[in-house]
């Protein structure tokens, strides 16, 4: 008998419970859909895409300017690439740097070369064994 009260009182307990939880996410839900708030949230979420729209719009514009540059300078002659052979001269004041068509600083290049010397060639004997 004492078992079958105190599982009736935990659901009742759980049954009561539940409702209040249900009730409290409903009232926060239903205050949360005012047309207050649902107009401030459409406002929040259509600036944050403008102001996205605008930084790649930004972005892109920079990206054509770097590139313009580029092939000017290219056009010009006044461009050297580490596979075109030749010696590279020291970068002097007012260079500008590309990496990857990126507009870089000077202090933050360090132009290594790897010169690939043919190895020579090792004879290895082969080691048989007989059984």
């Amino acid at each position: 008998m004492i078992k079958r009260l105190i599982w009736f009182v935990s659901g009742i307990v759980a049954g009561v419970s539940g409702v209040l939880f249900a009730g409290r996410r409903v009232k926060r839900t239903i205050g949360s859909m005012g047309p207050v708030k649902v107009a401030n949230r459409a406002a929040d979420a259509t600036r944050g895409r403008l102001s996205a729209i605008g930084d790649a719009f930004r972005d892109g514009r920079q990206a054509m300017r770097d590139r313009e540059a580029e092939l000017k300078a290219r056009r010009d002659g006044r461009i050297d690439t580490l596979d075109s052979g030749s010696a590279i001269a020291p970068i002097e004041p007012g260079d500008s740097i590309l990496v990857d068509g990126t507009p870089v600083s000077p202090g933050r290049v360090i132009v290594l070369r790897q010169v690939d010397e043919p190895t020579p060639r090792r004879h290895r004997r082969s080691i048989r064994r007989h059984r």
